[in-house]
């Protein structure tokens, strides 16, 4: 069965305690601490892989956890650092965080791996907590905990251009016949339960991926029929190829055929309404009336409105090549930068709100901020990441401590330190 929904709990790993432990050796007296440090709880990664094509590995396995990071031990050892877990998704699939619907990631274009839950940093054993007035610390620092998150998955398709139409109007049999792509074809509604793809060779012309959309009905959009479930996969689509019917076999207008599912398209999201269009009418090899030509019809209604209709027959053949080559002329004219969903929600942004405290001082010209608050956002943030970066640079606003530097003097190029962190300021 074709997935492309799921919803899953993902939780990284604990870090490990440091431990408390003292030097114990013949003839060595007051041996000191020797409490080693915990390991790294593991994180959660997302990763693209290219052989799956749906979501059907979340449908029976719901949570999903990493390690915990080993405790540290005595004579300076260091607990083990946890194993990640590693959750293989198709390409285009994008991750929700479920109760606000914010993207965290979007698996597609050059994004092919990345870490969603970073795992808990290891506590500091008490051999780092002595010092001249307290040689014999008998506490440590504990492991950071987990991080936990129910997210929604959603796989969007990724293609150049989206059959649109209502069902039975011949959208698989045009697929099959201008790609390599095997759809299953019959006479009846809703064949095509899952969309399907292929790629458009031209002699002389730019190709193109084309995805064959389940079939749109009336209400489709507040969840009528089938059609509602398979709107998300026209999202990243820069172009739509409108199939219609045009001989009328089933009984319907051609005309209100299309004006029905554009209702629909703009009631899901105006934006992807907007996007270019144009409308293959199909099954011409079906039109017997000399009485009225359904194609004039189309061409007058939505031609004036810079919609172009391309006579069809997917049975036959008839017209397709004149369409395929003014779709590929369009698709050149437009932006060619893949549709991307940009990351709105960052999962350690709960950082931002929990109180703990930080300090703000100069020290021999180098300003030094530190506190719990700046080690936990450390030990969950990846900053080597472009995304982690920009959440950093939020923290930094949103917590005032931007504020707080400006206010002890800082200057451009000065330099500020946070724990293993060192970088120069710059508005």
């Amino acid at each position: 069965m074709f997935a492309d929904r799921a919803k899953i709990f993902i939780r990284s790993g604990k870090g490990g305690d440091g431990h408390v432990s003292f030097r114990r050796e013949l003839y060595v007296p007051n041996g000191g601490p020797d409490g080693g440090d915990g390991g790294r709880g593991g994180d959660v990664i997302f990763e693209v892989d290219e052989g799956l094509n749906t979501l059907q590995d979340f449908r029976h396995r719901k949570k999903f956890s990493a390690k915990d990071g080993e405790q540290g031990g005595k004579r300076r050892c260091h607990g083990k650092d946890a194993e990640d877990i590693i959750l293989r998704v198709p390409e285009g699939t994008v991750i929700k965080e479920s109760e606000s619907g914010k993207v965290i990631a979007d698996m597609s274009g050059d994004n092919r791996r990345q870490i969603v839950l970073k795992g808990g940093k290891g506590g500091l054993g008490n051999q780092h907590f002595a010092t001249a007035t307290m040689q014999i610390p008998k506490y440590a620092q504990p492991g950071q905990p987990a991080q936990e998150l129910w997210v929604n998955l959603e796989l969007k398709v990724i293609a150049d251009v989206g059959l649109v139409g209502f069902p039975n109007v011949g959208k698989s049999t045009l697929l099959s016949r201008v790609t390599n792509a095997q759809p299953k074809i019959a006479n009846y509604h809703f064949t095509t339960l899952n969309p399907n793809l292929g790629v458009v060779d031209l002699e002389g012309a730019s190709g193109f991926v084309i995805a064959d959309i389940p079939g749109l009905i009336e209400g489709a959009s507040e969840g009528v029929g089938l059609g509602h479930e398979f709107l998300r996969h026209i999202e990243r689509t820069k172009m739509m190829i409108h199939v219609v019917d045009a001989a009328g076999s089933e009984g319907r207008d051609p005309v209100d055929d299309i004006h029905k599912i554009n209702a629909e398209l703009e009631a899901y999201n105006p934006e992807i309404a907007a996007r270019p269009q144009v409308i293959a009418a199909n099954k011409t090899d079906l039109i017997y009336s000399e009485d009225e030509d359904p194609v004039a019809r189309l061409k007058a209604e939505f031609e004036p409105k810079g919609i172009r209709v391309f006579p069809i027959s997917g049975a036959t053949g008839v017209g397709i090549s004149e369409l395929l080559y003014y779709v590929s002329g369009e698709i050149a004219k437009l932006d060619n930068t893949p549709i991307v969903f940009e990351q709105e929600y960052f999962p350690e942004e709960e950082l931002l709100y929990i109180d703990l405290p930080y300090t703000v001082e100069k020290e021999d010209n180098v300003y030094v901020v530190e506190g719990p608050k700046i080690e936990k956002m450390l030990g969950y943030t990846n900053l080597d990441s472009e995304k982690g970066f920009a959440f950093f640079q939020k923290f930094l606003k949103d917590t005032g401590i931007l504020d707080e530097l400006e206010e002890a003097g800082i200057q451009e190029g000065d330099t500020v330190r946070m724990y293993g962190l060192q970088f120069d300021y710059y508005k």
